[in-house]
């Protein structure tokens, strides 16, 4: 990115050679022509750099994109492996009140991972499937008391995702290290004739709640969000964004 970044600058800047001839032989015809020529030229490399950083650019996120969903697709079948071995040793073992307990503890997952695909803005779906592989200091659980589509609810249901992810990485980068057992951050969105509502609950040990407070605010004073109750200390907080009619 940066090469096509600096071809771009380099064909800006030539333009001062044509330019200088034309101050200096002011008196003849072909520095004009000249620098004509020249700016057609560095116009095209320009607009030709230009598309070619775009396209890796573009390339690059895709590549990153695919990394992502492979990563959480391998931890997913990790996890579903280790429920099956579960369950198959209940059964083996003949414990149906186990079994039973078990099915239902896998059905409670399944739909609640059905719910947050359902969420409607995929890049806030992939973030939120693949949290866990990106940190292992702080886990993040989000419920969905309904089946709520950000996407065809009658609001900014991007600026709200994008809210969300914000919020839950200043959550995330402000943990205090070395605090023992891995943070939680529980979220719950659902949704009345009126608003959505946001719950935030944190269990673990945070490096300044004081900022963490002052981030969270200001990044609401730009969302469709806004706080219904953010406590100071940031273990809880009731967020909504008012539905238009």
């Amino acid at each position: 990115m940066n090469r096509w970044r600096t071809i771009r600058y380099y064909a800006a800047g030539s333009v001062l050679l044509p330019i200088a001839a034309v101050w200096f032989w002011q008196e003849e015809l072909w520095p004009s022509g000249l620098l004509l020529l020249w700016l057609s030229a560095a116009a095209a490399i320009w607009i030709a750099a230009d598309r070619k950083g775009l396209a890796y650019r573009a390339e690059r996120a895709l590549t990153a994109t695919e990394t992502t969903a492979i990563r959480m697709l391998d931890h997913h079948r990790h996890d579903w492996m280790n429920e099956l071995q579960v369950l198959y040793g209940y059964i083996r073992m003949n414990k149906p009140d186990k079994t039973v307990e078990c099915v239902e503890k896998i059905r409670e997952r399944m739909t609640a991972e059905s719910r947050i695909a359902k969420l409607g803005i995929p890049s806030f779906v992939l973030f939120v499937q693949s949290f866990r592989t990106v940190t292992n200091a702080m886990q993040l659980q989000v419920d969905v008391a309904d089946e709520v589509n950000l996407a065809e609810l009658p609001l900014n249901g991007v600026k709200v995702a994008d809210t969300l992810t914000d919020l839950i990485n200043a959550y995330r980068f402000g943990i205090k290290p070395g605090g023992g057992d891995a943070a939680r951050l529980s979220i719950k969105l659902h949704r009345n004739e009126t608003a959505l509502l946001v719950e935030l609950q944190y269990e673990g040990e945070l490096l300044n709640a004081q900022e963490l407070y002052a981030k969270c605010k200001q990044r609401l004073k730009k969302s469709p969000l806004h706080a219904d109750r953010l406590e100071p200390d940031m273990l809880t907080a009731a967020l909504r964004a008012d539905l238009s009619r």
